[in-house]
């Protein structure tokens, strides 16, 4: 095998939670009375930690105003925590397939740790990942920082660990250290997007990384 361990990126590569993403961002916009931004704008701002995307999403610089984003976000997803998002057809298959074959598996996140907790609780994934790295535990993507302290945590060198993520942000992070990485078109960015931070292939499915690793 090429590669030793594969890093997944969570919402928009692995789990179809961008819709409820979008919509919690549009609804904390209205309770704070800011212009509500339309799905492409909230979309666009996903991959990065919840701080720096809101602060993106509606230009805030007072840390005040960014705060009460932060927290009227964080209460709108937690009273609809209840509604817990898919994973992508293939996931799961996938998952079992590259745990099979003997990979290591972990997540790189812009979520929380307990957004992403829960979400491994609902989709009873959580043993699929030897480790992983939400925005509690690292700065925000595109910095490297959570493929760096991965790398780390694994004892591995970037040459053999892959990124796999559906964002600019994802790729950046990947590129910045030289890390070998695989966008898909599903999430939040589009291919053409993702094909300027040079991934190995842009796949349009789950079960395509099979034939990269």
């Amino acid at each position: 095998m090429k590669y030793k361990a594969i890093i997944f990126d969570w919402d928009g590569t692995l789990m179809d939670s961008i819709g409820k993403i979008v919509e919690t961002m549009q609804s904390s916009a209205k309770e704070l009375g800011f212009p509500v931004p339309d799905y492409e704008q909230a979309k666009n701002v996903i991959g990065l930690s919840l701080l720096p995307a809101l602060q993106t999403l509606f230009n805030v610089d007072d840390e005040k105003v960014a705060m009460a984003l932060f927290h009227t976000y964080k209460a709108q997803f937690k009273a609809h925590l209840q509604i817990s998002s898919p994973l992508f057809e293939g996931a799961l298959a996938l998952l079992e397939e590259l745990t099979r074959r003997g990979y290591i598996l972990a997540v790189a996140t812009g979520k929380a740790r307990q957004g992403l907790e829960h979400n491994w609780l609902h989709s009873k994934t959580e043993h699929f990942f030897s480790a992983s790295r939400t925005a509690d535990d690292a700065q925000s993507k595109p910095s490297p920082d959570m493929l760096e302290q991965l790398l780390k945590e694994l004892a591995l060198p970037v040459e053999q660990v892959l990124m796999v993520g559906d964002t600019t942000y994802d790729m950046a992070m990947a590129e910045a250290i030289n890390m070998d990485r695989i966008g898909v078109s599903f999430g939040v960015h589009s291919a053409q997007e993702l094909s300027k931070h040079k991934p190995l292939a842009v796949i349009d499915s789950l079960q395509e990384l099979l034939l990269h690793v």
